[in-house]
């Protein structure tokens, strides 16, 4: 660069200001910004709906009618008196119980009867569920049902362990946990942090791409601004956004009363999976020259980078979860650590192939 250039003229800043300008005519991407936007400004109250798609054993189903039948009902009536959101009816016929269900009088019905084991060892409950179907109100009845049936396997297990050669292992104690703070840490603040980075990746594919087709690479070679620089541009450009976004999805979510810890180590961790992704992108756009092919190879190729980091030590969904709760251990530093080292030594390696591309033929 000329000694009598200030920095701010440096044609790679130019180009990055300029691409990420550029992003207010990208219809697609602003509409990916106002969705994250809106899920994180609006996260504490977004988070009960989604929780009960997440588990929807976490929401409240009312006072669930449900017809109990069959020779082991009793059983059946004791275990579901455990339960707040059960209110069980005996029945002796079953096929009155089943007429209940029809006129929607009761919610479910369950019947319960003994069978003999196949190992001839002493009778076995049996329980047949029948309830409503296609219906959200159903999935809640299916909850109750479950918490019913599991209330009945924890009696019949502790009644019969006298039986056992052997003693059981002891239950570890219960302990309350709320599965919005589950969600919130490892589901949506992750999918709140990676999802920048993976637009940036796939803007920049696009700019790569059009720069390309439509010919404008010629007129800012002649600036003059070779190949490597405008390279260098867009991804600054992009590796900055998408740590830039992650700050004000934390910041939106403090604000809504979710504390994130450690967001100084999760913003780098987030820049360093941003550079990967870009990287990807920058390789994609300059070798295949065309949009749509170099788009979908991206996605493909994200999806696959990313379902492999199953196999690492601690997936980085998990690394996320870790910093923002405050309980990291020497792994979860360890992955930051590794990531940059990857991010760097990834985008050298980028480098030097758009180095070596002869841009004339592009």
């Amino acid at each position: 660069m000329p000694e009598d250039r200030p920095w701010y003229r440096d044609p790679r800043l130019v180009v990055a200001r300029r691409d990420v300008a550029s992003l207010s005519r990208e219809k697609t991407i602003v509409l990916a910004l106002l969705i994250q936007l809106f899920v994180a400004g609006f996260s504490s109250f977004l988070v009960v709906g989604l929780t009960s798609l997440y588990d929807p054993g976490s929401v409240s189903a009312g006072e669930v009618e449900v017809a109990v039948t069959g020779d082991a009902r009793d059983a059946l009536l004791d275990a579901a008196a455990e339960q707040e959101g059960a209110d069980a009816v005996a029945y002796r016929n079953p096929d009155a119980a089943i007429l209940a269900f029809e006129e929607r009088r009761v919610d479910a019905v369950l019947n319960a009867r003994y069978v003999e084991a196949a190992s001839g060892d002493g009778n076995r409950i049996a329980v047949t569920a029948r309830v409503p179907e296609g219906s959200v109100r159903s999935t809640l009845i299916v909850v109750e049902v479950r918490r019913v049936l599991n209330a009945l396997e924890r009696q019949e297990r502790v009644e019969r362990a006298g039986s056992l050669d052997t003693d059981p292992v002891p239950l570890p104690p219960e302990a309350s946990a709320s599965p919005y703070f589950g969600f919130t840490y490892t589901v949506l603040i992750p999918l709140l942090l990676f999802l920048p980075a993976f637009i940036s990746g796939s803007v920049v594919v696009d700019t790569i791409t059009e720069e390309i087709e439509r010919g404008t690479l010629e007129l800012l070679r002649v600036a003059p601004v070779s190949l490597l620089d405008v390279v260098d541009g867009k991804a600054l450009g992009m590796v900055l956004l998408a740590p830039a976004q992650a700050l004000l999805w934390v910041l939106l979510l403090m604000g809504n009363g979710i504390p994130v810890a450690n967001v100084p180590a999760i913003l780098l961790f987030v820049a360093a999976v941003a550079v990967v992704v870009v990287t990807i992108g920058v390789v994609l756009g300059v070798a295949m020259r065309r949009r749509r092919p170099a788009q979908l190879l991206y996605s493909v190729l994200t999806l696959v980078v990313f379902g492999a980091a199953v196999l690492l030590p601690e997936h980085p969904a998990t690394t996320v979860a870790k910093l923002a709760v405050d309980s990291p251990t020497l792994l979860t530093y360890g992955h930051v650590a590794g990531s940059v080292v990857l991010a760097v030594a990834g985008y050298a390696v980028a480098r030097q192939y758009v180095a070596g591309v002869d841009a004339d033929a592009l």
